[in-house]
C-alpha cells in the first residue's frame, strides 16, 4: 500500500466511520446468525484446503455437498 493510498483510506474511515449497532438485534452477527456454522477443526482445514484447490468459497462448496446429499436421497 502506498502512502497516498494509505491516506486515502484513513481519511475514508475517519470521515465514515463504520456503524455498528448496540442494540443486539442489527448487528452483522444478528442478521447472519442462520448462515453462522461452528466446525471441528478437521472440516474446517478441509474446507480451507479445498477451497483453494478449487477457487471457490466455503459457501460453494457446502452447497454443493448438500445438493450432491439431497440427490443421493432421492
Amino acid at each position: 500500500m502506498t502512502e497516498e493510498e494509505y491516506d486515502a483510506l484513513d481519511e475514508l474511515w475517519t470521515t465514515n466511520p463504520p456503524k455498528v449497532s448496540g442494540d443486539g438485534k442489527n448487528g452483522f452477527f444478528m442478521k447472519h446468525k442462520d448462515e453462522i456454522v461452528i466446525l471441528d477443526n478437521v472440516s474446517a482445514t478441509w474446507l480451507r484446503l479445498k477451497s483453494e484447490i478449487t477457487h471457490k468459497s466455503t459457501t460453494e462448496i457446502i452447497g454443493e455437498l448438500v445438493r450432491e446429499k439431497i440427490a443421493a436421497a432421492e
